[in-house]
């Protein structure tokens, strides 16, 4: 585990944000910098931690950023534009956002100099297309048609991936990749289907499933992927790669995933299935031997348990 650091966590009062700072708090000083446009850190004890600094900023704002990242050691960059409804409603800022805030972290992650020991970018498993079956990180990546609104998100992580991977080779910034597979549990904000189908279950309200249900996630636990940031923090084998982090012993179709919600939540709520106006990804299953291998890392946290968990934390939250 990291002790002594400055740590900056761009989009870090998001989801994954407030979990990783939270494991990192208690050793190093940890920076959130996050514009609040998801907000799960007011769910937290964070803010009181004092080891911990929030910065509310936007990652276009090139000064404030460089301000945030001053005295860093390690940069965690997971801020961007998300979910599909929100992607189809904003394009252009998804583009922008996406593109020209990592390019404005990647410059401020480079001018932190011999300091920055590590950084880590979050891309997204939406690389692989509408098709990833047990994909590798060479496998090849898929952008969907042009003009399709619905993989401005998936092209714009790419897009910085490939920008990222450029400063690695021409100035040896000390960059890995992680590429994230359906990742869920407490403290979720906003989007996600488990999200929404434990927050309808637990109400007893209406479950949504779009389409015939038929699509296929494999579900990873968000302690595990924590576990592998952590580790990617740590470990020099981990440099100038990608990783995909999910679970693939965590799989099924969306409408077993909410029968499975309903029967562990003692649900009684009604699954109606609605039409998708958008093309979706049909089968989405990482090939996690690279983790393995190179991090020594493996998900923890199979479904039902995960499910559990995450079910138990909205109860508590009153959701």
């Amino acid at each position: 585990m990291l002790e002594g650091k400055r740590i900056l966590l761009t989009g870090g009062a998001g989801f994954i944000g407030t979990t990783v700072a939270g494991l990192l708090a208690d050793a190093n000083e940890v920076v959130l910098y996050d514009n609040l446009h998801n907000d799960a850190l007011s769910q937290t004890t964070l803010r009181d931690h004092p080891n911990v600094s929030f910065v509310q900023g936007d990652i276009l704002d090139l000064e404030s950023l460089t301000a945030a990242a001053e005295g860093a050691t390690h940069v965690v960059h997971m801020a961007a534009i998300a979910g599909v409804a929100t992607v189809l409603k904003s394009p252009v800022r998804t583009m922008r956002v996406n593109l020209l805030g990592t390019a404005n972290v990647a410059e401020v992650a480079h001018g932190l100099g011999d300091r920055l020991e590590r950084m880590i970018d979050f891309s997204t498993s939406e690389v692989f297309g509408r098709h990833a079956y047990k994909v590798e990180e060479t496998h090849e990546t898929s952008g969907g048609q042009v003009g399709e609104a619905r993989w401005s998100y998936a092209v714009s992580k790419l897009a910085g991936e490939y920008f990222l991977h450029a400063y690695f080779e021409e100035h040896g910034l000390p960059v890995a990749v992680v590429r994230p597979f359906n990742i869920y549990g407490p403290n979720q904000i906003g989007v996600g289907a488990i999200h929404h189908f434990v927050r309808h279950a637990i109400k007893g309200e209406e479950i949504t499933v779009h389409n015939d249900g038929a699509q296929i996630r494999a579900w990873c636990y968000m302690d595990d992927i924590a576990a592998a940031v952590l580790e990617i923090l740590e470990n020099p084998a981990a440099v100038g790669q990608s990783f995909n982090i999910g679970n693939p012993r965590s799989v099924c179709t969306t409408y077993d995933l909410a029968l499975r919600i309903k029967r562990l939540a003692g649900s009684d709520s009604p699954i109606v299935f609605k039409p998708l106006e958008y093309s979706d990804v049909e089968i989405r299953i990482p090939d996690i031997t690279r983790a393995r291998e190179v991090l020594g890392w493996e998900p923890q946290v199979d479904l039902d348990e995960g499910l559990e968990r995450t079910i138990a934390w909205y109860r508590a939250q009153g959701s």
